[in-house]
């Protein structure tokens, strides 16, 4: 255990009255590295995935396709592909909780409360870009973070939202298939990872955070269809907060059932939910600590109506298209359809909820912008494109791929003109714009990375 950070004498009880016999080794857990992972990026695969990222481990036994373990040694959350959208950073058990809601494509998810976007990412890749995933995120400044993230990764089908519950319950009452609850909490699963956390928590604190977390299910439930399947999350251990929500809520509405699931744990092994909810120890697997629920909204209807994009936001206006057009015939290359537009700039977005009073941060694919009257590219254009859609591209060295996330001006042929994508390892990093030998740099300011 942390000398700098002790355990708290009442969270210690609580953990023997609830562990028994098992406690001791919760303990001893607790003294032990904590474990890392990521999440392989299925839209911009990667030819040879453990020789390109340090310290790729074993894949993550409820997460088989693109979860792996990741040694603590590993920097690869400071390489080029991290930034190119490749991988998420993620830590293995708080992979479990899309795994049980297990999305599939074309439906309608929404990660109520998603910052910083693990598990917004984890469910586009099971949409397989087909349906619509909604992020939401209250705090403003984490709904930035959460935004930026599903850039990185190349997601299409998403719209990014600054919300509370309360105001978007009325607003999408029975519009999604299925809703994810990651709910705020006390924390105690992190307190190997992140031993300062046990200085925050309090013997009232699983009292508070359950209050909360009580009304943010109300609100979510109120989205959901009949028919539809919610999962409540917690990086939590206690009862209140997990088990004692659950059963407030059924208690709430008569609509609320839970559901029994299973999650493979390797070598054959099963994690067992008989009763529709699972505590993920450290002791118990090879994760930190997690809670996951899986209820069920009684009845069959189908979800509410969609809006157009054009509808849901504004619709682009005639130069903003033709401009993009010319854009797309200049660099000869099969470029997403234009249907939105959100301030100036011109989208590419599924079907969405009405949106009137949200504040929206990201729908579907940013495309760009008028520069005056010519068409500039969006730096999410460049990430979310395809490599059959044929933009022109650049590929770069690793040490060049570290140059253009600085901001600096890459030499190229003189035989270059006009926009390119730059590419690491077949992936893009970003456009830049050839002339006279040299590609301008366009990556966004914000995102540069410091010298060295």
């Amino acid at each position: 255990m942390s000398e700098a950070y002790p355990l708290p004498p009442v969270f210690q009880e609580r953990i023997r009255a609830q562990l028994g016999a098992e406690a001791d080794d919760y303990f001893a857990a607790l003294a032990q590295s904590y474990v890392r992972g990521l999440r392989l990026n299925p839209r911009k695969p990667l030819a040879d995935p453990a020789a390109l990222i340090e310290g790729l481990g074993e894949p993550v036994p409820w997460q088989p396709r693109t979860g792996r373990y990741l040694s603590q040694e590993s920097t690869a959350g400071a390489q080029p592909l991290h930034e190119a959208g490749a991988y998420y950073i993620q830590e293995p058990s708080a992979m479990a909780a899309v795994a049980v809601l297990s999305p599939r494509p074309g439906e309608r998810v929404l990660d109520l409360c998603a910052a910083p976007g693990g598990k917004s990412t984890q469910i586009a890749d099971a949409l397989e870009g087909r349906g619509l995933l909604v992020s939401n995120e209250p705090v403003p400044s984490r709904a930035k973070i959460l935004s930026r993230n599903l850039e990185r990764m190349g997601v299409t089908n998403g719209l990014v939202v600054s919300a509370e519950p309360e105001q978007l319950a009325p607003r999408w009452a029975g519009f999604f298939d299925a809703i994810l609850v990651d709910a705020p909490c006390s924390g105690e699963g992190m307190f190997r990872r992140h031993p300062e956390t046990r200085a925050e928590w309090t013997e009232q604190s699983p009292a508070g955070c359950a209050a909360r977390q009580k009304r943010i299910l109300t609100s979510a439930w109120a989205m959901l269809r009949p028919g539809g399947r919610l999962v409540y999350s917690t990086c939590t251990l206690n009862t209140e907060e997990n088990e004692g929500v659950i059963d407030w809520m059924q208690q709430a509405v008569s609509d609320c059932e839970t559901a029994a699931f299973t999650l493979p744990a390797g070598e054959g092994a099963e994690l067992d939910a008989p009763g529709g909810t699972l505590h993920l120890y450290p002791h118990r697997v090879k994760g930190e600590g997690h809670f996951v629920a899986l209820l069920r909204k009684c009845g069959d209807e189908p979800h509410a109506s969609a809006l157009a994009p054009g509808d849901a936001l504004a619709k682009p206006d005639k130069p903003l298209l033709q401009a993009y057009e010319a854009f797309a015939k200049a660099v000869g290359a099969a470029l997403p359809a234009a249907n939105a537009r959100l301030g100036d700039a011109l989208l590419s977005a599924p079907e969405l909820p009405p949106l009137q009073g949200i504040r929206v941060l990201r729908a579907g694919v940013q495309l760009g912008a008028l520069k005056g009257k010519v068409f500039q590219p969006d730096h999410a254009l460049a990430l979310a494109m395809s490599p059959t859609a044929g933009f022109p591209s650049f590929s770069v060295s690793p040490a060049e791929a570290r140059a253009y996330l600085r901001g600096e001006v890459l030499p190229c042929p003189d035989s270059f003109s006009g926009f390119y994508l730059v590419c690491y390892e077949s992936l893009p990093l970003g456009f830049a714009k050839a002339s006279n030998g040299q590609l301008k740099n366009h990556y966004p300011k914000g995102l540069r990375q410091q010298q060295g």
